[in-house]
C-alpha cells in the first residue's frame, strides 16, 4: 500500500505543478491508485489506519520523485504534505494548478 500512496501522491504533485502536462495518463494512475488502496483497506480492514500513519513518508518518497521526473527543485515542492488524506483518496478531487 505504501507504494501505492507514494504513487498516488506523485502524480498528484505532477498534476498540481505541471498542469501543461496533465495527461490521461496521469488521471488513470490516479484513479487506479485511489482504488487500489481502498481495496486493500476493504480485503483487510486492520489496514484502515496505514495511510494516515504512511502520509508524511510517502509524501517525502513522492516529492524526492517529483523533482527528479519534472526538473523542478525538490525545494519548490512543501516540505510536509500539503494535501489532507481525505482529499487525497477522495475521488473527486484533484489539486488545482500551482504557480511556481
Amino acid at each position: 500500500m505504501a507504494s501505492q500512496l507514494t504513487r498516488l501522491l506523485l502524480h498528484l504533485l505532477k498534476w498540481q505543478y505541471q498542469p501543461q502536462r496533465r495527461s490521461d495518463s496521469w488521471l488513470d494512475s490516479i484513479t487506479d491508485s485511489r482504488t487500489q488502496i481502498e481495496l486493500a483497506i476493504e480485503d483487510s480492514p486492520s489496514l484502515k489506519s496505514y495511510p494516515t500513519e504512511q502520509l508524511q513518508e510517502s509524501y517525502q518518497r513522492a516529492r524526492r520523485q517529483a523533482a527528479k521526473q519534472t526538473g523542478i527543485l525538490v525545494s519548490v515542492f512543501p516540505e510536509e504534505c500539503p494535501y489532507s488524506l481525505e482529499l487525497v483518496l477522495d475521488e473527486d478531487w484533484l489539486p488545482e494548478a500551482s504557480d511556481i
